[in-house]
């Protein structure tokens, strides 16, 4: 460990919390260098939700590679993004009635989102874009001010700017929607019109807090009447991750933009895509660009990805299937201790249980890994333990984690009463 000590920055955060060196993983487990595993309820923070090393996409990979494919291309065109852009036409878009170019970003999520949020300026010709309370959108200037967390704004150094807030839905019991409408028909209100919203319909950092199908038809409709464009930010709740391929699909929802990330090249490899309707592509050759923005190993597992999990509704049935697994284990630790806990949140294999106080989330996390399972906590006061593992998990291996799960919650549960009495 003292290499790491030494040589890495102060920034590192999961290395903090997960003290261990990991050596190989496959499927949902992780393997150290001392011969010990651990199952992975963080799966790459929803970027593996193909489960690490997945042998049919690391297949596909490995021929790629054995036949000298290109591996890096800039944007110029390949027969790996050929087949990708097919595959992403056939089985995503096409099936939903949903009509995109797609612009291929920086390989990183705020990558997009950045390349997201220029789009609607330059489209619009506005520069405010509102976003939402507890809302998480990257770490680069642009994607921060759109931003809520405080610790992650604390590090810009400068001024965010360019961005407004509105509450997001159930936030302090304000209804976030009429004030939008309210302050965007009064000439007095103090909002610059917006080029765009920005938002998860479900918040992965800020809590895993859903937005209603009703909440989401009324964004879009505001909208729509206004000629705001709605950007959808999917980086982490799409690819399956609540149950269907596009987290906003349940609503009837088709946002102008979309940006995915994480699970989109389904092995972990870096890449980032904005989806924008036809009628908004009017960047200019290499106006937003990046040297990563061809990685033809990433299309070649996400080609596979998409047309093996992808192909037919089995694999959206088995997240289901998973996802009540996961809810049937919070409801009852929800009826075991309610003084320990508020609510179970979220949607799909994106849940997560409220505590009453981050301490206590903390603490189930450690004891968690103490017992073998990496989970981590979330939300603005890290009061969730959320439950993340990837969507391949099978029924027994997901009944291994949430019994350890149980088992750390019992741990601290009497601690907590012994001494409390």
């Amino acid at each position: 460990m003292d290499i790491f000590k030494k040589q890495e920055s102060n920034v590192q955060s999961y290395a903090n919390n997960f003290p261990v060196i990991f050596s190989s993983a496959k499927g949902c487990w992780l393997h150290t260098n001392n011969g010990k595993r651990y199952l992975d309820f963080l799966a790459g923070a929803g970027s593996l939700n193909y489960g690490h090393n997945n042998d049919v996409l690391k297949q596909a990979l490995l021929d790629y590679i054995d036949c000298d494919g290109i591996t890096h291309g800039l944007d110029m065109h390949s027969k790996a993004k050929a087949e990708f852009l097919t595959a992403l036409r056939n089985h995503i878009f096409s099936p939903r009635n949903l009509d995109y170019k797609v612009q291929f970003t920086g390989p990183t999520g705020t990558n997009a989102v950045e390349a997201a949020m220029k789009l609607a300026r330059k489209v619009t010709g506005r520069i405010n874009i509102v976003t939402f309370t507890n809302g998480f959108h990257g770490c680069t200037i642009g994607a921060l001010s759109a931003t809520g967390n405080q610790h992650h704004r604390g590090g810009a150094g400068m001024p965010l700017i360019g961005t407004s807030r509105l509450p997001y839905e159930g936030y302090a019991g304000v209804d976030g929607l009429a004030l939008f409408e309210t302050m965007l028909n009064d000439n007095s209100s103090g909002l610059d019109k917006p080029a765009a919203v920005l938002l998860e319909t479900v918040q992965g950092e800020g809590g895993l807090n859903v937005a209603s199908t009703e909440w989401l038809k009324r964004l879009s409709t505001i909208c729509k009447q206004h000629k705001i464009l709605l950007i959808v930010d999917d980086i982490q709740a799409g690819c399956g991750r609540t149950g269907t391929f596009f987290s906003f699909e349940p609503s009837g929802i088709k946002p102008d933009i979309v940006t995915l990330s994480k699970s989109i090249s389904g092995y972990g490899l870096p890449m980032a895509l904005v989806l924008l309707k036809p009628e908004l592509d009017i960047w200019q050759p290499g106006e937003h660009n990046g040297t990563f923005r061809g990685n033809n190993h990433a299309f070649v597992t996400a080609t596979k990805a998409i047309t093996t999990y992808w192909a037919n509704g089995e694999f959206e049935q088995h997240i289901n299937q998973r996802a009540n697994q996961v809810n049937t284990a919070i409801q009852r630790t929800l009826r075991r201790y309610p003084s320990l806990f508020i609510r179970g949140k979220g949607r799909g294999l994106m849940q997560g249980i409220e505590c009453k106080n981050g301490s206590i989330s903390s603490a189930i996390a450690r004891t968690c890994f103490d017992k073998g399972m990496v989970i981590e906590t979330a939300g603005p006061n890290d009061e969730i333990v959320k439950f993340f593992c990837p969507l391949t998990i099978s029924e027994s291996e997901l009944e291994q984690g949430l019994h350890i799960f149980e088992q750390a919650v019992d741990i601290i549960a009497t601690k907590l009463i012994k001494k409390a009495s």
